[in-house]
């Protein structure tokens, strides 16, 4: 279980009835909000306990290409000239797929951090990304504030993440630089335990929209 899940934070949000009649329950617009940072800061740890918490939420794409290439053999599947637009595809999948239920969804990066990646891996930017980034800017996809989850001071590495603390902290920049170039407002998630970092999230996410 997660060990926030016992502090006092906002819980995930109901469904509001606005203009209701006896029939007919207008159905809540959709906040989709973007949890991004430094690579090992701890956004999977926040993502479950929102999940916990009863928020909509979805996985990083880039992991899950990572894992089902390593599961094939492929040690190093960043280094194919497919991997970029793979990261793509099954993010506007998943994004598309994901439970239209409740008001708030949460998502473990977006796109924006794709053209981060392919910018940090020294990639041009495919037509397929330039796409979707043109697609979830037109259609306001995402909400315009993004949860940017600040380093811990140290990264572990693990099979899908074979980079530095020094080398994560160039990718954190690349990602600040990504985001407000597409116009996006960062909020810092600061280092901190990890009770804290959910709350201020989530009391964050709570907020109705403007």
């Amino acid at each position: 279980m997660c060990p926030a899940v016992g502090v006092s934070v906002c819980r995930g949000p109901g469904r509001e009835a606005v203009g209701l009649s006896p029939t007919y329950e207008r159905p809540p617009i959709m906040r989709r909000y973007v949890l991004t940072g430094t690579p090992g800061a701890g956004k999977t740890s926040i993502l479950r306990c929102l999940a916990e918490l009863g928020y909509g939420v979805v996985e990083e794409a880039a992991t899950a290409v990572i894992a089902r290439a390593q599961a094939r053999g492929e040690d190093e599947p960043w280094t194919r000239a497919s991997f970029i637009d793979e990261i793509v595809a099954l993010q506007r999948q998943r994004q598309s797929e994901a439970a239209t239920t409740g008001s708030v969804q949460v998502f473990d990066r977006s796109p924006v951090c794709t053209h981060a990646l392919a910018t940090y891996l020294e990639r041009p930017v495919s037509r397929a990304l330039t796409a979707e980034i043109e697609r979830i800017t037109a259609e306001e996809i995402y909400e315009r504030q993004v949860l940017f989850v600040r380093n811990l001071g140290f990264c572990e590495p693990t099979s899908a993440r074979r980079i530095s603390f020094q080398e994560s902290l160039v990718f954190e920049k690349i990602h600040e630089q990504s985001y407000r170039a597409f116009g996006y407002e960062l909020i810092d998630i600061p280092a901190g335990d990890l009770a804290h970092r959910v709350a201020t999230v989530s009391s964050m996410i709570s907020l109705p929209a403007s």
